[in-house]
C-alpha cells in the first residue's frame, strides 16, 4: 500500500489531484483515531517538500506538486507549526485514550507523546544552534538535492533547477534566523564556528561548474540515459549559472555571518551557555531518551556501564597477549598496528568497501534463523561525499524510499581510513546496516494498519537502541565473533563509546565540562583516534542529549527480552520477540515496554491451554 493511500483512504474514498490533497488535510474529519493521527501528519507533509522527497512518497507521479520547492524557514513558518502542534494535542483528545484497546490505544499513546516533545521544544526556540557542522540546511539540502532528489525527464531537472534556486531562498531565511538568534545572545562556540566556516568554505571552495549541486546532476543526467548530449549541456550550463549567481552569493552572506559572529563567541561547549539552556537541554533528555531519566542518573548509568565493559575488554585483551596499561591504551596499540588497518588511499577504501559487503553477505546466509521478517530492500554501501567528510560522523545509514526507487543506504566516512580499523568495521556495518538500522528502518515500511508516524524512524531510543541490541545480537547469539576475538574487542569498544557518550554528553551539558575535559575523557576511556574523539565531542556540542539514547535504548530493549525470557522459559521465540519489536512501528520506550508486556501474556496463556 503506497503513502498516500495509508495515510487518505477513508469511507471508500480515494482523494486525488494537489487540490484535493490540500484539501483533505484542513477540512476531511477522520472517523477514528487512526485516520485523526494521519491526517495531520499528512498536514506536516504538505508543509515539507524536503520530507516527501525524502520519503520518496509522491515525487514524479501526478500528484508531484512539491519536488520543485523547498520549505519555509521563516519564524511565520515556524509559529504555524506550533498552532498546528496544540491544535494537533487538542483534536487527539477528542479520539482518547478513553474507549480505545489495542493498537488504535497504542497508536494514541504514540501520537501524544510525540506532538507534546514537538511542542515542548518547539516552543524553545530557538532550540540550539540554528547551522552548525552537524546539521542545518547547509547539510541537509545539499544532501537532499545530490541524494534524494530523483532525475527521471525533463520535468523532474527543471524541479532541480528550481530547488537550486529554492535553496538560495532558503539559505537567505536561515541568514536573518541566525542574524536575530545572535541578537538574542545565542551564538554557537567558537570551535562549532570554525568547523562550521569549514564545512561551508569547502563547499563553495570549487568554481561552479564543479560544485557538487552541478557535478552530481551531471552524473544523474548521464545515469538517466535519455537526454541527448546537446540537451545535458543546456541544462549544466542552466545549473551552473543558477549556482554561480543565486547559491554561491546566499553562502557568502551566511559565511561572513558566521566570520563576524566568531570574536563575539566563547570556547563553552555545552548548551547551558545560550538562554533556556538548562530546559533546552531537559527537553532534548526527554526527546532523545524518551524516558524521565535524568542528567545525573544518565551520568551514572554511563559509568556503570563502563566499569563493566571495560572489565570484559580486559579479559579478552589479556587473552591475546595485551596485559599492561589501560584498556584505552592497549586499544589504541591494536588500533595503529598496520595489520588492522586499511591504507588511506583509494585501493584501501574500495577494499574497505568490499570487506563490508562480504560481511553482510555472510551474515545474511543465516540471519533468518534468528527473524522472521527479513526486509525485501536492499541495502547499499556508500563512501560518505567527499565534501561531508571533514564533519561528518563515522558512518549513517539512509532508509529507502517508499515507493522503491531508492534502497537502504550505509554510508561509510573514508576521509582517515585509520579511525576505523578492520576489526571495527563488523560492528559499524551491523549497527548502520542489517540486522541494525537497515532491518528497523526498511521493515517499518511494510507495516499496515497503523498511522504512518509508527512506520517512521522518529523515536532516538528506539532506532538507535533497536541498532546498539543489534550489534550484542550478531555477537551473542548469532556468534559471528567466535573466532575472531579482535572482532568481539570492536564490538566491546563501540559499547563502551556509547556508555561514554552518557557521561560525557551530560557532563558538558549539565555538569558544565569543558571541550578539553570532554575529549580527553572520552579518549581516556574508549582508546579511539584523536580526530573521531574530537568530532564526537563537537557533535554532542550541538546535538545535546542525541547520544543518549543508544544505551537507554539497547539495556531497555536488554531488560525486556530478559523479562520475556523468563515468564515464558523454554517457550520464548526469539524470532517472535524480533517481530514485536519490529513490526509494530517506532515508539517511546514506554509504550514499547507495555506491548512487550502485553505479547509476553498473550504467549503465556498459550503455554497454559
Amino acid at each position: 500500500m503506497t503513502v498516500l493511500k495509508r495515510l487518505l483512504l477513508g469511507g471508500g474514498v480515494v482523494l486525488l489531484g494537489v487540490g484535493a490533497l490540500a484539501y483533505a488535510a484542513l477540512w476531511w474529519r477522520p472517523i477514528n483515531v487512526n485516520l485523526y493521527i494521519n491526517k495531520i501528519t499528512l498536514q506536516f507533509m504538505l508543509s515539507s517538500p524536503e520530507l516527501l522527497t525524502q520519503i520518496g512518497a509522491i515525487d514524479n507521479t501526478p500528484l508531484d506538486f512539491h519536488s520543485g520547492r523547498l520549505a519555509s524557514y521563516t519564524a511565520e513558518q515556524d509559529e504555524k507549526t506550533r498552532r498546528l502542534l496544540r491544535s494537533a494535542l487538542e483534536g487527539l483528545d477528542r479520539y482518547g485514550p478513553e474507549g480505545l484497546e489495542g493498537q488504535d490505544l497504542w497508536s494514541w499513546k504514540i501520537a501524544a507523546w510525540f506532538f507534546e516533545s514537538l511542542l515542548r521544544q518547539a516552543e524553545l526556540d530557538p532550540f540550539g544552534y540554528r547551522v552548525n557542522q552537524l546539521t542545518g540546511v547547509t547539510i541537509a539540502l545539499p544532501a537532499l538535492l545530490t541524494d534524494a532528489h530523483k532525475i527521471e525527464s525533463a520535468k523532474s531537472v527543471e524541479r532541480y533547477l528550481s530547488r537550486l534556486s529554492e535553496f538560495a531562498r532558503v539559505l537567505r531565511e536561515v541568514t536573518a534566523r541566525v542574524q536575530r538568534d545572535r541578537e538574542g545572545g545565542v551564538r554557537p562556540p567558537d570551535f562549532i564556528i570554525d568547523k562550521t566556516l569549514e564545512g561551508m568554505r569547502n563547499f563553495t571552495a570549487a568554481e561552479a561548474p564543479d560544485n557538487v549541486l552541478v557535478s552530481s546532476l551531471a552524473r544523474r543526467l548521464e545515469a538517466a540515459k535519455r537526454f541527448g548530449e546537446a540537451t545535458q549541456y543546456a541544462y549544466l550550463a542552466r545549473a551552473t549559472e543558477r549556482v554561480r549567481t543565486e547559491v554561491i552569493p546566499a553562502y557568502d552572506e551566511l559565511i561572513e555571518l558566521f566570520e563576524a559572529m566568531r570574536p563575539e563567541s566563547d570556547h563553552h561547549a555545552g548548551i547551558w551557555r545560550i538562554p533556556n539552556g538548562a530546559a533546552i537541554y531537559a527537553a532534548a533528555l526527554e526527546a532523545n531518551t524518551t524516558t524521565k531519566l535524568s542528567a545525573d542518573e544518565l551520568h551514572r548509568i554511563g559509568l556503570d556501564e563502563i566499569a563493566r565493559i571495560q572489565g570484559e575488554m580486559d579479559t579478552i585483551l589479556v587473552s591475546q597477549g595485551l596485559s599492561e596499561g589501560t584498556v584505552a591504551e592497549r586499544m589504541q596499540q591494536l588500533s595503529e598496528d598496520p595489520a588492522n588497518l586499511f591504507s588511506n588511499d583509494e585501493s584501501g577504501r574500495s577494499a574497505m568497501i568490499a570487506y563490508a559487503h562480504a560481511l553482510d553477505a555472510k551474515l545474511m546466509e543465516s540471519i533468518g534463523t534468528y527473524f522472521n521478517t527479513l526486509p525485501p530492500q536492499p541495502v547499499e554501501i556508500l563512501r560518505v561525499p567527499e565534501y561531508a567528510e571533514a564533519s561528518s560522523s563515522t558512518g549513517y545509514y539512509r532508509p529507502p524510499a517508499l515507493d522503491g526507487s531508492r534502497p537502504g543506504r550505509f554510508y561509510i566516512n573514508q576521509r582517515d581510513t585509520a579511525e576505523i580499523p578492520r576489526f571495527a568495521l563488523p560492528t559499524l556495518m551491523y549497527h548502520e546496516a542489517s540486522p541494525g538500522h537497515h532491518f528497523q528502518g526498511a521493515l517499518a515500511q511494510l507495516i499496515d494498519g497503523v498511522p504512518f508516524l509508527r512506520t517512521v524512524p522518529a523515536f532516538n531510543a528506539y532506532v538507535e537502541g533497536w541498532a546498539l541490541y543489534s550489534e550484542r545480537l550478531v555477537a551473542e547469539d548469532i556468534g559471528v565473533y567466535a573466532d575472531d576475538p579482535l572482532g568481539d574487542l570492536g564490538r566491546l569498544q563501540m559499547e563502551l563509546f556509547r556508555a561514554t557518550r552518557l557521561v560525557v554528553d551530560t557532563g558538558l551539558h549539565a555538569k558544565r565540562w569543558s571541550r578539553e575535559q570532554a575529549v580527553e575523557y572520552l579518549g581516556a576511556q574508549t582508546g579511539l583516534p584523536d580526530g573521531r574523539v574530537e568530532r564526537e565531542i563537537d557533535r554532542y556540542a550541538v546535538n545535546p542529549g542525541q547520544a543518549t539514547g543508544y544505551k537507554t535504548g539497547q539495556l531497555a530493549i536488554l531488560r525486556m527480552r530478559e523479562r520475556a525470557e523468563r515468564a515464558l522459559g523454554e517457550e520464548f521465540n526469539l524470532r517472535d520477540f524480533h517481530d514485536v519489536l519490529l513490526l509494530n512501528g517506532a515508539m517511546p520506550l514506554g509504550v514499547l515496554d507495555e506491548i512487550v508486556d502485553g505479547w509476553i501474556q498473550t504467549q503465556g496463556s498459550q503455554q497454559s491451554r
